[in-house]
């Protein structure tokens, strides 16, 4: 039997985390969604995801405060983590690395893109199986 990799989708927009499930669609990954940053934490608590997708712009708890959690927490600091935002101006990325990101996107994204960034750090190849077409 082999087990489906968990990723963790944090962003408060439906519509994007309905595109990323879509892409994902191939039955390859368990997605979890969690629309709040605070409610990352709670969510860990019941699964450790292999992967957390996460925005910056959110309400109560932004994107940065919860990877700053992440990353300082031994419990989780070698979780990967995907900044998927709007934000894209050259602070944002470098603000993302320096809390430790694994990997900065932009939106709007590409099917490619999220497959590839995924790919970084749940195998090469895993994820190419469940993209059909790009997503803008």
């Amino acid at each position: 039997m082999e087990f489906k990799k968990n990723i963790l989708v944090v962003d408060d927009d439906p519509d994007v985390v309905a595109i990323i499930k879509g892409i994902l669609h191939s039955g390859e990954y368990e997605i979890q969604s969690v629309c709040r940053g605070r409610e990352v934490f709670a969510r860990l608590e019941e699964k450790r995801p292999d992967l957390i997708i996460l925005d910056i712009k959110m309400p109560e708890m932004d994107g940065f405060q919860v990877l700053k959690r992440l990353k300082a927490s031994p419990e989780t600091s070698l979780i990967p983590v995907i900044l998927l935002t709007g934000k894209g101006q050259y602070q944002d990325v470098l603000t993302g690395y320096e809390l430790g990101t694994d990997y900065y996107m932009n939106k709007p994204f590409t099917g490619s893109q999220l497959i590839n960034g995924i790919d970084l750090f749940l195998g090469a190849g895993n994820a190419h199986k469940a993209v059909n077409e790009s997503v803008s």
